[in-house]
């Protein structure tokens, strides 16, 4: 990472944690906190998500997210999205309609419509970088010019495919390639907590994967006693049911959100997954959990002066439950 790229994620993460917060000092509550801060981190190209998605492996962004009110209990999901420009609105649509929780693929979009939020073309979603992310993923030897195997970069466009799909062979590592999720919690000044998750996945993911950012209890929960929005390996986080977890360690161990997300994504760890959750709970004490190497993170509150601080790596402590595990 350069020093210029540095500073602009840190200049995204400070921009969106501002958003999310100026709706809390208005007395907003913390749903439309969530999905503020979420939306602008969804038009930021810097984050793997919205806009700056990456793509799977057939050239495809595909979306998804999720959404939950803590105090009244509901909660929405949208996934497999190519056309809607915020993922994080549709969930919040999906959740408000009182009756489904979860769509997918093309009902999820017409229902997008439906409720007019802004439909874009898929071809908004693309980005240069993420597009040589994506086919570096299928270069076998890690000193190889992406123009031998590809073409030049410079020719790239939201069209282009420069080895046809069948020729490509699957990568056998995917540790190297981009992951991501951008995430909120929040508590409002009635104490009532919500959480928000969206991403684009994994770095040439199988057409059709589903992580666990969409999945309510996996990626986002949010219910009376805390709010945590997750990142890092979908797959163990679903297996793991990580978010809920928490929430339920917290109600029958007695612990607080901060000991029960180390502890879980400690246990994470020792099964091969890595990533880190956000936590909130009704006193506004924060939990910044992650057993990767860094996560992108940043907090507001009265603590800070109103002001948010921004950390990215695993040595910044930015609150005092900002918690780097080495296992």
């Amino acid at each position: 990472m350069s020093s210029d790229e540095e500073k602009q994620l840190r200049a995204g993460l400070f921009h969106a944690t501002e958003q999310g917060y100026d709706v809390l000092a208005k007395g907003g509550s913390a749903t439309d906190a969530v999905e503020t801060a979420v939306r602008a981190l969804e038009d930021n190209p810097l984050f793997n998500a919205g806009k700056g998605a990456v793509f799977n492996r057939d050239g495809v962004n595909q979306l998804e997210a999720s959404i939950m009110n803590g105090n009244a209990n509901s909660a929405g999901a949208a996934t497999l999205l190519t056309t809607v420009k915020n993922p994080v609105s549709l969930a919040r649509k999906v959740m408000e309609s009182n009756f489904h929780v979860f769509l997918c693929g093309p009902g999820a979009e017409h229902y997008a419509k439906e409720q007019g939020l802004e439909i874009v073309d898929p071809s908004y979603f693309w980005t240069k970088h993420r597009w040589e992310q994506h086919e570096r993923g299928y270069i076998h030897t890690a000193d190889t010019p992406i123009e031998k195997c590809t073409g030049s970069s410079n020719s790239l466009s939201p069209t282009c495919t420069h080895v046809p799909i069948s020729e490509r062979n699957e990568p056998h590592d995917y540790s190297h390639l981009p992951m991501g999720t951008v995430g909120s919690v929040a508590v409002d000044v009635n104490g009532y907590l919500a959480a928000a998750t969206s991403t684009g996945g994994m770095s040439n993911k199988w057409n059709g994967r589903i992580g666990d950012s969409p999945v309510i209890g996996a990626g986002t929960f949010a219910d009376k006693a805390v709010a945590v929005s997750s990142t890092g390996a979908g797959e163990y986080f679903i297996r793991q049911g990580t978010a809920r977890y928490i929430s339920l360690r917290v109600q029958l161990l007695g612990e607080s959100p901060r000991q029960a997300s180390r502890a879980v994504i400690a246990e994470m760890k020792t099964t091969g997954g890595d990533g880190g959750v956000i936590c909130i709970d009704p006193d506004g004490n924060p939990s910044m959990i992650f057993s990767s190497a860094g996560m992108y993170r940043a907090y507001c509150s009265t603590t800070t002066e109103n002001v948010p601080v921004v950390g990215i790596f695993g040595d910044e402590v930015i609150a005092p439950g900002d918690i780097h595990i080495e296992i």
